[in-house]
């Protein structure tokens, strides 16, 4: 664990132990004004969109009043467990999965019953369950995407694949005809991780974690998947190591799929219109292939792009439900976010932002409401540690490229590293 997680666990921790009286952050004028606080992380452009939906709850509900505040990523987790520790957390809080559950089993996060999910698919929901109630409401989906540069198809002479029949065979094929069919581009830029492991174990009935916070897999699976990923580079459709190990570190722009250079990649469907930008390509979004080649057996699902959580040391839980529940609900807060935060999880709130959609957000907004029929069950909420496994396979996954490990001693060892990790 590292020392920000170290951080982190600590100043959580702490939450359990301190008397916390304090009023998370907001409070009530002399009027009876209710006052609210809600932090999130974004850039500047999802702040002004986020002040514009505070305006619009505002503007109907006179008598509550919402204090935001942001930073970056990293700053605002760090800021997130002291304020909790201290008994000062904000009333709203922007959420990630992979730290619900440190917040919600220890008390910190409000039960969310009071927030209207009825025109959310079930998965969404389970995005923001625990098995002790529902602590945070998925402000937006994304779904798992191959997204295919048209461009380098057309260069090769390959036709674009029906992604509601293609196996993965089908994608070795292709992405090694993309190699050999071009000058020095790739059919394929390899897996991301944890989304391609998730995937192809979800394929094979099985999870990445378990709702216990165990791992859902065995070093046999782990072997076969790295297995898959070596005979790629070997068939040269995807680059050889050195390659692919320096695309795992680089920004989405700069990758081989944001340059250009690979045909397909793996990604979430929020990542379209980056890569779009990027490439200067009419990027196209396709369903993971499947070992039987059919739709229903690619194991899509829904992954909330982030959701929205209350503190349970809020003294104004009704009032604060009620904001949450504009802010995935309403329509006009839904036009006002777009797909900023996701595709909306609310199919109403959906349909009215997809139809102020175009270019590269209308592609991947149809898609994931295409891939709706097909969908699996939520992923289990991510057990402390989980944000480690990242790391923990894309280095395993490159001592097999490098052929420093064999698929079968990588394995062993990443099972027993990515254990350790989800224990610590």
């Amino acid at each position: 664990m590292n020392k920000k997680r170290v951080a982190q666990a600590v100043a959580i921790a702490a939450v359990s132990a301190l008397a916390l009286t304090a009023c998370g952050g907001g409070g009530e004028s002399e009027d009876g004004e209710v006052q609210l606080s809600f932090a999130w992380w974004g850039s500047d452009d999802r702040s002004e969109l986020t002040e514009e939906i505070i305006a619009a709850f505002e503007e109907q509900n006179p008598d509550i009043k919402v204090q935001g505040s942001y930073s970056d990523w990293n700053g605002y987790w760090d800021r997130l467990a002291t304020q909790t520790a201290a008994g000062d957390a904000p009333d709203i809080i922007q959420m990630d999965s992979q730290y619900l559950r440190e917040y919600a089993d220890r008390g910190a996060l409000l039960d969310l019953s009071g927030v209207d999910v009825s025109k959310f698919d079930e998965s969404a929901i389970d995005n923001g369950r625990t098995e002790e109630g529902l602590f945070g409401i998925t402000t937006g989906v994304n779904a798992p995407t191959i997204l295919a540069n048209p461009a380098v198809f057309e260069e090769a002479g390959v036709e674009i694949p029906d992604d509601t029949t293609w196996t993965w065979e089908d994608y070795a094929e292709v992405s090694q005809q993309i190699s050999e069919g071009t000058d020095g581009k790739f059919g394929s830029s390899g897996p991301s991780e944890p989304l391609g492991l998730q995937v192809w174990l979800r394929q094979q009935g099985k999870a990445l974690t378990t709702e216990e916070g165990t791992l859902g897999f065995d070093a046999a699976d782990a072997e076969e998947y790295l297995q898959h990923h070596l005979d790629l580079v070997k068939s040269g459709a995807y680059p050889q190591a050195a390659m692919l190990a320096g695309d795992q570190t680089v920004s989405v722009d700069q990758s081989l799929m944001g340059t250009g250079q690979s045909a397909m990649a793996q990604y979430w469907t929020n990542q379209v219109s980056t890569i779009a930008s990027a490439s200067g390509a009419d990027i196209q979004p396709l369903r993971f292939p499947s070992p039987t080649g059919s739709a229903e057996d690619a194991g899509t699902f829904y992954k909330a792009s982030m959701l929205l959580s209350a503190s349970g040391q809020t003294e104004h839980p009704e009032e604060a439900q009620k904001f949450i529940d504009f802010f995935v609900n309403n329509v006009e807060a839904g036009v006002i976010g777009g797909t900023e935060r996701g595709v909306p999880a609310n199919s109403e709130v959906r349909e009215a932002v997809m139809a102020e959609l175009e270019g590269p957000d209308k592609a991947s907004a149809e898609f994931v409401q295409e891939v709706e029929p097909e969908l699996g069950p939520a992923e289990p909420i991510p057990p402390k540690g989980f944000s480690e496994l990242q790391n923990i396979v894309f280095r395993y996954e490159t001592e097999v490229y490098f052929e420093r490990q064999t698929p079968a001693e990588a394995a062993e060892a990443m099972i027993g590293e990515m254990e350790r990790a989800i224990a610590s």
